[in-house]
């Protein structure tokens, strides 16, 4: 599902050209954005011609405290019309132009793509980026997928358990700057206090039966099944009552000795619930993840860019054992382990369904953020590791991949989601003015 925003929808006309069927299309365009998913409209209704119109509009708009500014150039116009706006909604803008009407006595009627090439000249030439511009008699899907990734940013409420993994240190955040580039706050919480979350035992029973339906526990004690069951019964009550859209966790080196296991059997479990939950502390990587949520991928998760073989032209996507049991091949055998961590580990075990992938990781490196993206597809194969996996075959050489990753000094985890979201989040870092490495 995805993430709900409010846009500002207005249109701009001057009565030299036919602004009376720009008038007649706004309206068909008023009834198509009214079935978009999950966005709430503030519509000005009438045509903006005069500076004072556009000035209403303005005060109307910012009242509405929009997401994103759709501004249709229903005709040429006035180049005041969208910077008055602009002055009092400083929000990304959708620059909107109509495709041209059948010439009428040899008269261009509408004019609406040099409306647009105004608004866009005068708002690159005040120092404003945040706007995106297209033609067409549809509105720009790509676009409002983008500002719902910026919208859930900017609202959303993530936290931290412990630190980042030890010796980890590409995985800090500077929380001021992220905070400056992104409107996220992050919450800092000890690991104790999801250790103690208090929960009721029904919960822990419930998890318990949900853990034996859904994994081969055959490897595991009754008691470290109680283990796993009690702590996604607390991860679970523990981002409810603080009300977190994500959670990175410092899963390691002392949750299995101070908890009994490591997380990541709970996390697999919960992940397939929509939880978003990030291992060893990764804050960007949990980030990335909210982002392929907010553009509607269902259980978006992190990985490590294990293996590649470049005789073949494949990756392995790999992790401990913490993928969302929800995406299991349906093949192998999906089980419980606890393989590592001197037999704290409890990790799930099983291979991942093929399909289209969508790779991203946002991060920060010298001073700048910049987005990570990639196209790959999984592909069939056996269970022969440990943990959750897949086998990736990118839509280019993995040699290139690799160069890419490594010359640029991507973290080590990225958010994969099957599915295509390539370019609502690339489009979401050109308005932001991130660094897109691709």
């Amino acid at each position: 599902m995805k993430y709900p925003v409010k846009l500002g929808l207005v249109c701009l006309a001057r009565e030299t050209f036919d602004f009376k069927a720009a008038a007649e299309i706004y309206e068909s365009i008023k009834r198509d954005v009214a079935a978009l998913e999950r966005v709430t409209w503030e519509i000005i209704p009438e045509l903006v011609i005069s500076v004072e119109d556009a000035r209403k509009a303005a005060e109307r708009l910012a009242a509405a405290l929009p997401d994103g500014v759709v501004c249709i150039s229903g005709t040429f116009h006035l180049g005041h019309l969208a910077l008055e706006i602009r002055k009092r909604v400083q929000k990304p803008f959708l620059l909107w132009g109509l495709d041209e009407l059948p010439y009428n006595g040899g008269k261009i009627r509408l004019n609406s793509v040099c409306g647009v090439n105004l608004n866009a000249s005068n708002l690159y030439k005040a120092g404003v980026d945040d706007y995106r511009a297209s033609i067409g008699p549809k509105i720009d899907e790509t676009w409002v997928d983008a500002i719902r990734a910026l919208a859930a940013l900017e609202r959303s409420h993530i936290g931290i358990a412990g630190y980042r993994a030890h010796g980890f240190f590409n995985l800090s955040v500077a929380d001021p700057e992220l905070y400056a580039d992104t409107g996220l706050l992050v919450d800092h919480f000890e690991l104790s206090e999801l250790y103690g979350e208090g929960v009721e035992q029904n919960a822990v029973t419930a998890r318990r039966e949900q853990i034996r339906a859904t994994f081969d526990v055959s490897g595991l004690s009754d008691a470290q099944v109680g283990k796993v069951a009690e702590l996604a019964a607390r991860i679970d009550a523990f981002c409810a009552r603080n009300g977190l859209d994500a959670l990175a966790i410092r899963c390691w080196p002392e949750f299995a000795r101070d908890f009994g296991i490591s997380p990541c059997a709970a996390m697999s479990l919960l992940q397939a619930e929509g939880r978003l939950l990030a291992c060893e502390g990764d804050l960007e990587g949990a980030i990335s993840m909210l982002l392929h949520k907010a553009v509607g991928a269902e259980t978006p998760y992190l990985f490590d860019f294990s293996q590649v073989d470049l005789a073949r032209n494949f990756a392995l996507f790999w992790h401990c054992g913490v993928a969302p049991c929800n995406l299991w091949d349906g093949r192998s055998c999906r089980s419980l382990d606890s393989y590592f961590a001197g037999g704290k580990g409890v990790t799930a075990d099983f291979v991942l369904k093929p399909g289209e992938l969508s790779i991203a990781r946002l991060d920060s490196a010298r001073g700048a953020r910049r987005l990570f993206l990639q196209r790959a597809r999984a592909v069939p194969m056996e269970k022969e590791l440990k943990g959750t996996y897949l086998k990736a075959v990118f839509d280019r050489p993995v040699r290139e991949v690799l160069d890419l990753v490594i010359g640029k000094g991507i973290a080590h985890h990225a958010s994969v989601a099957y599915g295509d979201f390539m370019e609502p989040l690339k489009v979401a870092a050109l308005l932001k003015g991130w660094e897109i490495v691709e």
